[in-house]
């Protein structure tokens, strides 16, 4: 087809939904969804999301895809991970025309790779059902965050260890970190996000605390996570294997949702999102808790 009043030919059409705000739409008719699971180091982008300022993982993903179809595909993600957090298993998921679906999953995933930087990598892609979205299908996800737990940093993992130098009491952290399972508030454990928040309820169904010799690796699963709330678990449990506070203390820490009298922040570095667990067929979508808001 071409434009009436340049004479060139049109872009085919692209699949239009709202950056801020993804939807829970299908795929538009000619299109055809396909799905990815992307793994990054987060030390140099802003995070997932496209921001006014700085270079974020999403923005690379949209670059490379749009050198492979014309059409610009934007990346819908199922997480937006902050600065500097990692992912291994970051769910996404685009919309391409079919006129320009020519090649395999496989082949893909080399063509993706071919035009991003060596820090972000597409592991996976299938077809997927035209409705599936990558973050409105989640049901739950696994972060783990890692600390190095000896006077000596370990420089391999200097970018995705918080080193801690001081003696660790693991079983106080684990009796903790018991605390923390099941459906409860968790507004003392989060930043402010910069906005109101009216549903801070999240159901954590797996808080570990697993050790390997120095390596202490803390694993959270939950339906959903607050603003830096996996962040903030982790840095009062450290403190608590310090004797900052006791292990009890994190009952009445939840039930005040006041992050002032919780722990500190750990830093991003540690931090990866590990893996995304989406709705089975036939599960009817919910809504995100924080879209509930």
């Amino acid at each position: 087809m071409t434009d009436p009043v340049s004479g060139t030919p049109e872009s085919p059409p692209k699949a239009t939904t709202k950056r801020s705000r993804e939807r829970p739409d299908a795929a538009p008719e000619g299109f055809r969804r396909i799905r990815l699971t992307v793994a990054y180091d987060g030390t140099a982008y802003c995070g997932w999301q496209v921001q006014p300022e700085g270079m974020s993982v999403q923005g690379c993903l949209e670059a490379a895809l749009g050198r492979i179809f014309r059409s610009g595909p934007r990346a819908v993600g199922s997480s937006r991970t902050d600065t500097g957090v990692h992912a291994r298993g970051m769910a996404v998921h685009f919309d391409v025309p079919e006129a320009e679906w020519r090649m395999t999953p496989d082949k893909l995933v080399l063509a993706v790779n071919a035009h991003l930087p060596e820090d972000i990598r597409v592991v996976a892609a299938a077809r997927a059902k035209e409705d599936f979205h990558a973050r409105f299908d989640a049901v739950g996800k696994q972060y783990r965050y890692t600390v190095w737990n000896a006077p000596a940093h370990d420089p391999l993992g200097m970018r995705q260890q918080w080193h801690v130098p001081r003696p660790i009491d693991v079983a106080a952290m684990r009796a903790a970190a018991a605390s923390l399972v099941g459906r409860h508030d968790f507004l003392a454990f989060s930043a402010s996000p910069g906005y109101e928040r009216h549903h801070t309820v999240r159901h954590v169904t797996r808080c570990d605390v697993l050790r390997s010799g120095p390596r202490l690796t803390v694993v959270i699963e939950a339906d959903g996570f607050l603003y830096k709330m996996c962040r903030g678990i982790v840095g009062t449990l450290v403190q608590v294997g310090h004797g900052r506070f006791r292990p009890d203390a994190i009952a009445p820490m939840l039930a005040t949702r006041d992050r002032r009298l919780a722990g500190m922040t750990a830093p991003a570095l540690g931090l990866v999102l590990w893996r995304v667990f989406h709705r089975r067929p036939g599960m009817p979508r919910r809504p995100h808790p924080a879209d509930l808001e």
